[in-house]
């Protein structure tokens, strides 16, 4: 399992959290005073996303930490979903929609590869580090 120091080391949280605030950002606007409800459901599944990779790697355990990725990828999914609603209902138009989307699947990209590290990493996280030795 790779070692980071913080969660703020993990260049997918870096992303994820550079999107959060894109998001913020474009949810912010008028327009999703029509559909508070998908305002909502943008700025959780956002925020999921950079959440739950800070979550699973202070857990401090590989199992852990590949199960919050996961969560975390299925977020940025979710995000994905979200945006196709917010291009249909012409909240944002379809350059923003790319710039958004394309965010979410890099991120999405990056998590699946720590995932794949992570399956193959011998290493069982910080938390086990006395049974390793």
């Amino acid at each position: 399992m790779p070692t980071f120091k913080s969660f703020e080391d993990i260049n997918a949280w870096q992303k994820a959290r550079v999107l959060a605030d894109l998001v913020y950002q474009e949810v912010s606007k008028p327009v999703f005073d029509n559909d508070r409800k998908l305002r909502s459901q943008m700025l959780g599944s956002s925020g999921s996303v950079m959440d739950n990779i800070a979550e699973g790697q202070s857990r401090g355990g590989s199992k852990e930490f590949k199960q919050f990725l996961w969560i975390a990828k299925g977020s940025s999914a979710e995000l994905r979903s979200q945006l196709y609603r917010s291009l249909d209902r012409k909240f944002i138009n379809k350059i923003k929609f790319d710039e958004l989307f394309n965010n979410a699947d890099e991120i999405e990209k990056m998590i699946k590869g720590l995932i794949n590290h992570i399956e193959k990493s011998e290493i069982k996280g910080i938390k086990h580090k006395s049974r390793e030795d």
